[in-house]
């Protein structure tokens, strides 16, 4: 079956009260949109189209780099219509699965599901779920028999059909020279003046074609959002979910209403994660590590047994078994801490390489360094890296100290274990097994009184 994937993404938004279209605002750090395209992505579909209208420009540019095609809704008149635009572009052997780009949370299960229900004969298959407030949504009216022979909007709604709790979700799968059939044969005659995609269950029942349903794990999977308030509670829900899983998979979180995932998150065993922690992009975590409160964390990946203090924000690092970053610690793209490295208090730590059993311990900064194993970096250090036109290395080999309150001034190489003396200004290389002392002689003038 060669399936094509087709996203309802043309609706401003009005209640987000917003010059961003609705299907850009994030859940999870990602966009709506993309949270719809990803899990059907899932499905290997021949095609997407997307059926784009207010912002087109901004949607179009927040899937740059992706393969889909696009279809412009200039004005919305419904659904049905929204999907009449994308007609021209779809395949004739093929079945469409309907989606919309304000729903994200939709699962590829509950997608899979809808569409293994359908088969030669039966070639529309929808979405339905059972609420216990179902007000407000289209209400599916079954037969005597209890097959599905119509929906039917709230709006226009009996107040017997509003009784009915089996709700339309508006998903649906349907076969291409179907809905070519079925698309032009809509009627706007409603309250709302507006061409429902939902009616053409009701062309299939009067074709005699068998209208299959198939319902989700979850509530959620199908809840739209139309405001900020939706927006926040959708968030908390998928949050708790991944915070869910990650305890499954065997890590601890002290709070797990205040850990937030924006990406992709990778636990070992035994991982403890304290409050207020953010992990934004790819992170992989490996066994035993300890993650402090008020962390955030980006596109990183921590060794087992590592423990990251409060505080400390890292990006784009790797770092490896057994180190201790922070409190107050900052590690910036480029950085690679190796086996039992520590960054302590208030260091900063750019593009640089923190060997094995190295210690920069206190208030320090880092910047385009390669340090060897075993080296010490005193308090108040720091690596003059940049002229203010170009960018020049640092490099202290195995088992070098540095005293506290120095200056390295790139580029200078600090060789086999030597040692600088507190408070120096280092601009030349410094030869293995030496001490270098740059410093202004101390002079004490005696008797001195304040001007």
């Amino acid at each position: 079956m060669n399936l094509e994937i087709i996203v309802l993404a043309a609706g401003k938004g009005t209640r987000m009260r917003s010059r961003l279209p609705k299907v850009l605002h994030k859940l999870a750090g990602k966009t709506m949109l993309q949270h719809v395209l990803d899990t059907s992505a899932k499905l290997a579909p021949i095609q997407t189209t997307i059926v784009y209208g207010f912002g087109g420009d901004q949607v179009q540019s927040s899937c740059v780099g992706q393969q889909l095609s696009w279809v412009e809704q200039v004005e919305q008149n419904g659904t049905g219509h929204a999907v009449a635009q994308a007609l021209p572009l779809l395949s004739d052997n093929s079945v469409s699965l309907i989606l919309y780009g304000d729903v994200p949370l939709i699962t590829t299960s509950t997608l899979q599901g809808l569409l293994d229900s359908i088969d030669s004969t039966e070639k529309l298959a929808i979405l339905t779920c059972d609420l216990v407030e179902p007000s407000g949504y289209g209400r599916i009216v079954r037969n005597e028999g209890n097959e599905v022979i119509g929906i039917i909007e709230h709006k226009d709604a009996t107040d017997k059909q509003r009784e009915i709790r089996e709700i339309n979700t508006g998903i649906m799968a349907v076969s291409t020279q179907l809905l070519r059939t079925w698309i032009p044969a809509l009627s706007n005659d409603n309250t709302q003046g507006e061409y429902y995609l939902t009616d053409i269950v009701a062309l299939a029942e009067a074709s005699d074609i068998k209208i299959k349903t198939h319902q989700p794990e979850a509530v959620c999977e199908i809840e739209g959002i139309n405001s900020r308030s939706q927006l926040a509670t959708l968030e908390r829900i998928h949050q708790n979910n991944l915070c869910e899983y990650l305890m499954d998979q065997g890590a601890t979180l002290l709070d797990p209403s205040r850990v937030d995932i924006r990406g992709e998150l990778t636990v070992g065993t035994d991982v403890v994660i304290d409050i207020n922690v953010v992990f934004e992009g790819r992170v992989d975590i490996a066994a035993d590590v300890s993650i402090g409160p008020n962390c955030v964390i980006k596109d990183a990946a921590i060794g087992k047994g590592t423990v990251i203090n409060a505080n400390t924000v890292i990006d784009g690092a790797s770092i490896g078994a057994h180190c201790s970053v922070g409190p107050f610690g900052r590690l910036r793209p480029g950085t690679e801490l190796k086996d039992g490295a520590k960054v302590g208090n208030f260091v900063e730590v750019k593009k640089s390489v923190i060997g094995a059993g190295s210690k920069v311990s206190h208030l320090s900064y880092i910047g385009d360094a390669v340090l060897g194993a075993r080296v010490n970096v005193g308090a108040g250090t720091i690596t003059c890296n940049y002229d203010g036109k170009n960018k020049f290395r640092t490099v202290m080999e195995d088992d070098v100290f540095i005293g506290s309150n120095s200056s390295l001034v790139a580029p200078v190489v600090i060789a086999k274990n030597s040692t600088v003396g507190a408070g120096s200004t280092i601009t030349k290389d410094v030869p293995t097994d030496s001490l270098a002392i740059a410093r202004a002689k101390q002079r004490n003038v005696e008797g001195w009184k304040k001007p």
